[in-house]
């Protein structure tokens, strides 16, 4: 929500300055001054994760769910986030209120899956919440994936040798990190 407000702001900073200048230079400083002031209130750097390449191939982690430890493998080909019947009973999911709705095709053929929200997905320092998932039946995947309902939210995310490279956006939203002094 805040990037969207950021992106705004730069927009209607930019646009104001077109409609009462009308000239380039000023123009330019203007965008200047925006960009000057987003940097300032800039917390920390953009959180980076880097995930080896498994031996079989795959990018396996572990991330956090609302909290609770769960392993993940990255699934660009899965539209969304998606659990294993065992990781979202695990993670505090009414297992009795989901409704199997949605039709999904896995590894192991067609299947139903049930939609939720997660409140809270990190993979390191990389945090998103509100995260749609699907949840499929018990016995239906072995793994959870880390689909695109979650890539989608980062800055970027690509394959550099044999490392995946997730980088999210940075902090603006808790104003200037200021230094600490070292203590003995």
């Amino acid at each position: 929500m805040i990037r969207i407000m950021l992106v705004c702001l730069m927009l209607a900073a930019t646009a104001g300055a077109v409609v009462a200048y009308g000239d380039p230079g000023r123009i330019a400083r203007a965008r200047d001054q925006v960009a000057k002031m987003l940097q300032h209130h800039s917390l920390e750097p953009a959180p980076a994760v880097q995930i080896a390449r498994g031996q079989a191939g795959e990018f396996a982690l572990h991330a956090r769910i609302n909290g609770v430890k769960a392993p993940m493998v990255i699934d660009t080909g899965a539209t969304s986030v998606v659990l294993t019947f065992e990781t979202a009973k695990a993670i505090g999911v009414p297992i009795e209120m989901l409704e199997y709705n949605v039709d999904v095709e896995t590894v192991g053929g067609h299947t139903k899956a049930a939609r939720l929200t997660l409140d809270r997905l990190a993979v390191g320092g990389l945090v998103e919440r509100s995260v749609p998932a699907l949840v499929v039946p018990r016995g239906q995947m072995k793994t959870n994936l880390l689909g695109m309902s979650f890539l989608n939210r980062l800055e970027s995310w690509g394959v550099q040798s044999d490392k995946l490279m997730l980088n999210g956006y940075p902090d603006v939203s808790r104003g200037p990190k200021r230094q600490r002094a070292a203590s003995n």
